[in-house]
């Protein structure tokens, strides 16, 4: 069972907000919803021999925690679980095969807690939308969640 503060994802503006109840308390949702959108909405921290998509390398670029994002409470976690994906390393990406089976592995790295918490993987279907659209679903039990993004074709 899952239990977590509601997110309501706006897809205009491209971003998620807490969801408030008519007396404005925080809505509590019992989907994997939550997860799903925290899971590949949030950028996972880039390991040390990804090539970061703005060209610099671990030789050129300033030593900073910035360059290669994460999430801030990653720090904070006991057992070193990362939160997010890595498809923000697809910015640059051209569009080919490989940047779709890339995707489709970090969106399954992202998610790998639903077969821990469920007992099964969640299912992720990756496509070429159009030129330079990249879009995915990915399914946990009986919800699923589907986005885009871009990247230079």
């Amino acid at each position: 069972m899952f239990l977590d503060l509601a997110l309501r994802y706006d897809s205009d503006a491209r971003r998620c907000d807490l969801v408030l109840g008519d007396d404005f308390d925080l809505v509590l949702d019992e989907t994997p919803i939550p997860a799903i959108l925290m899971s590949v909405g949030l950028d996972r921290r880039a390991a040390s021999d990804d090539p970061l998509p703005e060209g610099r390398s671990q030789f050129l670029a300033p030593a900073s925690y910035s360059e290669r994002r994460g999430c801030a409470g990653d720090a904070l976690d006991p057992y070193g679980d990362m939160t997010g994906v890595r498809t923000w390393l697809l910015d640059r990406a051209k569009q080919t095969e490989t940047t779709r089976q890339l995707c489709e592995f970090w969106l399954a790295e992202s998610l790998a807690w639903a077969k821990a918490e469920t007992g099964e993987p969640a299912q992720i279907e990756v496509a070429w939308l159009g030129a330079g659209i990249l879009g995915y679903r990915v399914q946990v039990q009986d919800t699923s969640v589907m986005l885009s993004r871009r990247v230079e074709a």
